[in-house]
């Protein structure tokens, strides 16, 4: 069963069409691996073993990933009768009442999702070191930052408990673990995964569901076996003119793409790796056929951060307000971590004419990169200003209980830009430090073209294989 897990999703899931194994066989093994890793990185946090193991020994729906174990983030999706904590103290014993329209085409998949993993609090910073759960540990360097908010999910894919896991981007958060555990990361265009029935979009549309992969395959035809409308939902994205998964191995012809270098807001410089992550990409790219030529979009940074901030403080305030009647409680300083209330306190402060301003600011955005982007089929930049940094890095200080979100600008200078904008953006793990962390680097594309960046991801998982690199924490 070791040299199973070694497989991707795509071939467990051809495994059990055949017959040469059973479902419960692969969840047996699923819970195994976790049982034995995650004492080390604290990637799962709500074991659903038995709910699991019935459902395997069911019959299970004809899907892609009929019997693949699997994880679901413990923020957005809710799975009826099980624990939807968000990493929170004060919604520790919520119980989700119903399926969420995404766990349920989940099911309709095949997967059978074996437990839930570790989040920040409401998913509010770009690490996953919640108090009420304590920190997810990087397989690559356990001192080291998963990334976050879907760092646990990151650390279980990356340590080889499962293929593949459920991740959500409200800001980067799917592609900013991928970067840090040396994953693949997409985030789908806005709209592209259904948030029903409970949301018709959160935060104007910033956040986004879909998952971390080892395989780029893998991703594409979960993206098939998910996206779509739901009756009643207020947008959704342009149709696909063909399954993705038939994109994985078309070839993507030659491409022009844009490259950039510098921070788009945050300060500082770079980090040398960031930048030697990109010029590596670049010259790949190049002698696979492509056209690079370095250039940035016209974009205020300022601008950026100051409707982002309005934003994210708007949705603290409307997460705790609106989860507090939930549980028949109201809010109070003890129950949340410092930065959470500091943002919760912040965001009552937001006027509905300064959340409008922030909105109006990013459709502005999203028209000039529109723009631009006529020029260029994508637009490559490193997914982090750093490498993963050291566990603690975002604590508050004791003068400034917003220091980890201050903090959060410097470390994510790019990936916000395509929440704001809803553009299909990923993070590829073609590069790995002098240190032996992953540097993934970033592409973005136009609205609604997932379809380029998994041909050319495909090109590249060809040209650079990854999924055989192991960490130093690993089940396999």
């Amino acid at each position: 069963m070791n040299d199973i897990a070694l497989l991707d999703a795509t071939d467990q899931a051809e495994l059990v069409r055949t017959k040469q194994v059973k479902p419960i066989e692969l969840v047996e093994a699923a819970i195994e691996r976790i049982e034995r890793v995650n004492p080390q990185i604290n990637a799962v946090i709500t074991p659903m073993y038995e709910i699991a193991r019935k459902a395997a020994e069911e019959p299970l729906p004809e899907g892609p990933f009929t019997g693949v174990p699997f994880l679901l983030k413990d923020l957005g999706p809710m799975y009826r009768g099980v624990r939807l904590a968000m990493g929170s103290v004060f919604t520790k014993d919520m119980i989700a009442p119903i399926d969420s329209e995404l766990t349920t085409r989940y099911k309709a998949a095949g997967l059978i999702t074996v437990g839930k993993t570790n989040t920040p609090e409401f998913g509010l910073v770009p690490t996953t070191e919640p108090k009420l759960f304590g920190p997810s540990r990087n397989p690559w360097d356990t001192n080291r930052t998963t990334g976050g908010s879907s760092g646990g999910s990151a650390a279980a894919v990356a340590s080889g408990m499962v293929p593949m896991a459920h991740g959500n981007d409200g800001g980067g958060s799917i592609r900013i673990p991928a970067s840090c555990c040396g994953l693949f990361g997409l985030k789908p265009t806005r709209a592209r995964v259904s948030q029903a029935p409970l949301f018709g979009d959160q935060l104007s549309g910033l956040t986004n569901d879909h998952a971390i992969t080892r395989s780029v395959r893998d991703s594409a035809a979960l993206l098939d076996a998910t996206a779509g409308p739901v009756l009643g939902d207020p947008y959704w994205a342009p149709p696909p003119e063909r399954p993705y998964v038939k994109e994985v191995g078309a070839e993507p012809g030659p491409l022009r793409i844009a490259f950039s270098q510098r921070k788009l807001y945050g300060g500082g410089e770079l980090h040398a790796d960031c930048v030697d992550a990109v010029r590596d990409a670049v010259k790949l790219c190049e002698e696979l056929g492509h056209e690079v030529v370095e250039a940035s979009p016209p974009l205020n940074g300022e601008q950026i951060i100051d409707a982002f901030t309005a934003m994210w403080e708007g949705g603290a305030a409307q997460t705790v307000e609106a989860t507090g009647p939930l549980l028949g409680k109201q809010p109070t300083p003890d129950q949340f971590e410092t930065l959470t209330w500091a943002l919760y306190e912040a965001g009552q402060k937001v006027t509905a004419a300064q959340y409008l301003n922030a909105v109006a600011a990013m459709q502005q955005m999203s028209r000039a990169i529109a723009y631009w982007m006529q020029s260029f089929d994508l637009w490559l930049t490193p997914t982090l200003g750093e490498p993963p940094v050291p566990l603690g890095t975002f604590e508050p200080t004791p003068d400034n209980p917003r220091a980890g979100f201050d903090r959060a600008a410097e470390f994510v200078p790019f990936t916000p830009v395509q929440n704001a904008t809803g553009q299909p953006a990923m993070s590829v793990p073609l590069y790995w430090n002098a240190g032996g962390l992953p540097v993934g680097v970033h592409f973005a594309a136009r609205f609604g073209d997932e379809a380029t960046l998994f041909r050319l991801a495909a090109q590249l998982e060809e040209a650079r294989p990854w999924a055989r690199k192991r960490p130093p924490v690993s089940a396999v």
